[in-house]
C-alpha cells in the first residue's frame, strides 16, 4: 500500500462496504468524502463527517500508518489544525495531539479489497510496455477516450504557440513558419532548424519568399555551408546571401545543422531546399487556416520539392542519383499533425470559433503512423487505424504509461476497480 493509492481510492470511493467505525468503535459517516488537494497541506479539503450524531466540517488527512503524522511533522504545521478525521491504512499508533483534540482515526485496512493492492503493486514493479499489460483489456477504453486525449494534446500544443505568439505580438505566419521548420527538422534537426527560422526576422521572409533563390541562399548561409564554395551554383548562393547579409543587416550568426544518423532524404540540405519552396505559395497562411478537409491541405504540399540542384545532389559538391527530392506523404502527414492542426486550433480559438469537433475530423482522415508505440499497441489487440486513435495512444503512453501514472488513468481505473 503507497500513501497515493490510499488517497486514489479514497477519491474515488472504492470499497468493500462503508459502515465506517473509528478505532474507538464509533459509526462515522461520511457525508463528504472532500476535494483532492494535489498541492502542499491536507490531502482532502473541505470534507464533512457525521460522528455520533455530530456533524463535523474541515480536512482529512490520510496516512499508510498512523504514525506517518508523526513522521511528516504534521503536529508543528499549522496547515494541519483543522482537521476532522485521520484516515489511515493500518492504526499502528496513538497519536497524542489528536486523541487531545478529540480528531477521530479511522483505519481502512479491512475496507479495502487486497486484489486491488496486489494489482497495483504488479503495476508498478513491472517492466512490460505497459504496466497492466499481463491484465489489459481492449474493451476497458473508455467512451471518447482518443477524443479526450487529442484535445488534452491540441491544448498543451496551443499554450505553447500561445507563449510563441505573445513573444511575437499575435504574429500567427512567424509563428507558423517557426513552427513548419521545426517539422522540418525532424527529431535530430528540429531546434537547430527551429533557432535558423526565429533568428531570421519575419519580415525578411516575407519580402524574400517569392525568390527561392534568395530564400534558399539566406537558410544555408545561416547554416555555415556558403563559406567555401565548392561549385558554381554555391557561388551563387553565397553572392546571394552575402548581399542579403548587408542588405539586411543580417547578425553573424550560424548554426550548425546535423547528418549524423540520417538518411539522404532526410539530410538538412534537402529540408531546408523544401522549406524554401513551400513558401513560394501566396497566402500559405491563409490557404492553412481555411483548409476545411485533408485533401486540401495535402494540395498544399504535394507539389513541394527541393530546387533542381537537389535532383543529384544530397550534400554540396557531391553528385548523386538523379531523382526529385518530394515530400512523402508520411512525412506530410508528420507536418499536418504535429505543426498544421495544433496551428489551426490555436488560431480558431484565439478568434473565438468552435472548432474542436472540425480539428478532430482531420485525425480521423489521416492514416495511422507506424512506430515500435503503436505496434506494441496493436499487439494488445487494440485497433489503430486513424491518427485519431494513433496519436492518442502515443499521447497516452508518453504522458501516463512510460510515467506508470497509473491512477491518473481511464484505462487503469477500470482494471483496478475490477477485482
Amino acid at each position: 500500500m503507497t500513501e497515493k493509492l490510499l488517497q486514489y481510492l479514497w477519491n474515488y470511493k472504492v470499497f468493500k462496504y462503508f459502515d465506517f467505525k473509528d478505532i474507538e468503535g464509533n459509526s462515522v459517516e461520511i457525508i463528504h468524502f472532500g476535494k483532492w488537494n494535489k498541492d502542499a497541506g491536507p490531502d482532502f479539503i473541505d470534507s464533512k463527517i457525521k460522528i455520533n450524531g455530530v456533524i463535523l466540517a474541515g480536512n482529512i488527512e490520510l496516512h499508510v500508518r498512523s504514525s506517518d503524522w508523526i513522521f511528516h511533522n504534521h503536529s508543528q504545521d499549522p496547515n494541519y489544525q483543522n482537521i476532522i478525521l485521520h484516515v489511515v491504512f493500518q492504526h499502528d499508533v496513538e497519536i497524542s495531539q489528536l486523541t487531545d483534540q478529540q480528531v477521530s482515526t479511522l483505519e481502512l485496512k479491512h475496507h479495502i479489497d487486497e486484489n486491488i493492492i496486489r494489482k497495483y503493486e504488479k503495476l508498478i514493479n513491472g517492466n512490460q510496455f505497459i504496466a497492466c499489460e499481463n491484465i489489459f483489456n481492449k474493451d476497458k477504453i473508455p467512451l471518447h477516450f482518443h477524443e479526450g486525449n487529442i484535445l488534452k494534446k491540441l491544448e498543451e500544443k496551443s499554450a505553447e504557440l500561445e507563449q510563441s505568439l505573445v513573444l511575437y505580438k499575435n504574429n500567427f505566419e512567424a509563428v507558423l513558419f517557426h513552427s513548419l521548420a521545426y517539422s522540418f527538422g525532424l527529431k535530430v534537426n528540429a531546434h537547430i532548424f527551429r533557432q535558423i527560422a526565429e533568428s531570421i526576422d519575419y519580415s525578411i521572409i516575407n519580402k524574400i519568399r517569392q525568390n527561392p533563390l534568395q530564400l534558399e541562399a539566406l537558410l544555408f548561409g545561416i547554416s555555415g555551408w556558403l563559406a567555401t564554395p565548392e561549385d558554381g551554383q554555391m557561388k551563387i548562393w553565397k553572392r546571394e546571401f552575402d548581399f542579403l547579409k548587408v542588405k539586411f543587416k543580417l547578425p553573424d550568426l550560424i548554426f550548425h545543422p546535423k547528418f549524423l544518423r540520417l538518411r539522404p532524404p532526410n539530410f538538412p540540405t534537402i529540408r531546408l531546399s523544401q522549406l524554401a519552396d513551400l513558401y513560394q505559395h501566396q497566402n500559405l497562411f491563409s490557404k492553412i487556416m481555411d483548409a476545411e478537409n485533408t485533401e486540401e491541405l495535402y494540395d498544399l504540399f504535394k507539389s513541394v520539392k527541393a530546387s533542381e540542384y537537389w535532383d543529384c545532389h544530397f550534400n554540396f559538391g557531391t553528385i548523386a542519383k538523379v531523382h526529385p527530392k518530394t515530400l512523402s506523404k508520411d512525412f506530410i502527414d508528420l507536418i499536418i499533425l504535429n505543426t498544421i492542426l495544433p496551428l489551426k486550433y490555436t488560431y480558431h480559438k484565439y478568434h473565438q470559433e468552435e472548432t474542436a469537433d472540425k480539428i478532430l475530423e482531420f485525425y480521423q482522415n489521416i492514416t495511422a503512423e507506424k512506430n515500435s508505440v503503436i505496434q506494441n499497441w496493436k499487439n494488445l489487440g487494440v485497433l489503430v487505424k486513424t491518427a485519431l486513435e494513433s496519436q492518442s495512444l502515443i499521447y497516452h503512453y508518453k504522458n501516463s504509461c512510460d510515467e506508470k501514472n497509473c491512477l491518473t488513468c481511464s484505462i487503469g481505473f477500470k482494471l483496478l476497480k475490477e477485482s
